[in-house]
């Protein structure tokens, strides 16, 4: 009994050389490395200068046969690198005209849709789901109940941009599928109006006023969101 007491007292600590514990849960790092990732993004979209988008129909004429394929994973890998939708759907419509345009914008909104859930749901969500609390716990079964429209209704949100909400919407307990359904919904009206407005970049006379009408549908999305949240709290409060 003594010796063993004398070999315990003779062992060092557990931890660094403060008392800190020397080995950091993977949920942590994880997080951290998605933090890592994001802000690498934010800094590179600062510093990487944009293109003159008069110049785009000649890249797409450059690439021939290929520019609808790179034109949409060149667009999802933008997306997830939190280049702003609008800038993509712009370049899409003076690329490839008004209709094609928005096509291959929704496709890669779609794209890096699945793409930004799935980093944010691998690096993100278990970190999330072992620290909220209280309200937070009470959101995030939201998150989870939520319907393509709710989706749809927080994609409108002018809150953030669309890969930021991708990275957020894996790191709650939401479905991939109407997730994916609502983010495609959400941007079919926008994608349209501004893949226009790209288009008009190139051909001025195609501009119509209905480019600018998707602009007001956040408005809408807010007041949709908030009721359906203030329902939520009620019947939450009820029960």
């Amino acid at each position: 009994m003594i010796p063993t007491l004398r070999r315990l007292l003779r062992q060092p600590p557990p931890g660094g050389p403060l008392g800190w514990p020397t080995t950091v849960r993977p949920s942590v790092v994880r997080f951290a490395l998605l933090l890592l990732l994001l802000a690498g993004f934010a800094v590179t979209l600062l510093l990487v200068p944009r293109p003159d988008p008069t110049a785009l129909p000649q890249f797409g004429d450059r690439l021939g046969g290929l520019a609808p394929v790179a034109g949409v994973l060149g667009g999802a890998l933008l997306l997830v690198a939190l280049v702003p939708r609008t800038f993509i759907t712009l370049a899409a419509g003076a690329i490839f005209g008004a209709l094609e345009g928005a096509a291959y914008a929704l496709g890669a909104a779609l794209l890096a849709a699945a793409v930004g859930f799935a980093v944010g749901r691998v690096l993100g969500r278990e970190f999330v789901a072992e620290r909220i609390r209280g309200r937070l716990a009470r959101l995030d079964r939201w998150f989870t109940r939520q319907s393509v429209l709710g989706v749809v209704t927080v994609r409108l949100l002018p809150i953030s941009g669309f890969g930021l909400v991708s990275y957020g919407y894996g790191t709650t307990g939401a479905r991939v599928l109407p997730f994916l359904a609502g983010s495609v919904i959400a941007s079919a009206p926008t994608a349209f109006g501004y893949a226009a407005v790209g288009a008009a970049v190139t051909s001025p006379g195609e501009i119509n006023w209905f480019a600018a009408a998707p602009a007001a549908l956040g408005f809408v999305a807010g007041a949709v969101l908030l009721a359906r949240w203030w329902r939520a709290e009620r019947r939450s409060r009820t029960l």
